[in-house]
């Protein structure tokens, strides 16, 4: 399966969010709850040009129902975006051309041209986030990675995810053959 084909195949946000089991209520406050960051709408917005984002997620992941809320707001708000979403092992050929250091990490974000090709790809978390996890995240147990996780979303409230998705649009757009591949973003991403 290609990423043009799990596109093609996968589901709104909205039926997404219909169809999960896992932590359901969580997934409905989060989306309640989810903030726009004018800037990045604007940015995606100036870039033009038609823009499709695959999410790879699944309703257990608890990164998932931090972040993909956010994109699909800003997906939303944004006129040149689209957004379908499917679950990672429904698409194991395109997860496994999107690892994080070589594991299936889980949500990713990959960014497909008005022609369908891949322009680039984002995930599983905010860069800034993601350090801390490689740096310190890894190696706490469950119980103490978690909450922490939790409180550092709760406390971004949104605006790096759309920062960075700004820059995977604007990358997509402008790199000049450099993609932005997880959290390293092409020469010129403005992102903090």
């Amino acid at each position: 399966m290609t990423s043009v084909e799990a596109y093609e195949e996968g589901r709104t946000f909205t039926e997404f969010l219909e169809a999960a089991e896992a932590s359901r209520d969580l997934w409905l406050a989060v989306t309640g709850r989810a903030a726009l960051h004018e800037e990045s709408v604007a940015r995606i917005t100036a870039v033009g040009g038609h823009w499709r984002l695959l999410v790879l997620a699944d309703d257990w992941c608890g990164d998932a129902v931090n972040i993909v809320p956010v994109i699909a707001r800003l997906a939303e708000a944004v006129p040149n975006v689209e957004l379908r979403i499917r679950g990672r092992e429904e698409a194991p050929e395109v997860m496994d051309a999107h690892l994080t250091r070589g594991g299936r990490s889980i949500p990713v974000a990959i960014l497909l041209d008005e022609d369908g090709e891949e322009r680039g790809w984002w995930g599983p978390r905010p860069r800034e986030l993601q350090d801390w996890f490689e740096k310190v995240g890894r190696g706490l147990a469950q119980s103490e990675r978690y909450p922490q996780l939790r409180r550092w979303y709760a406390r971004d409230r949104g605006v790096a995810i759309c920062r960075e998705i700004a820059d995977l649009v604007w990358c997509g757009a402008n790199g000049a053959g450099e993609r932005y591949q997880g959290t390293r973003p092409c020469k010129g991403a403005r992102a903090a």
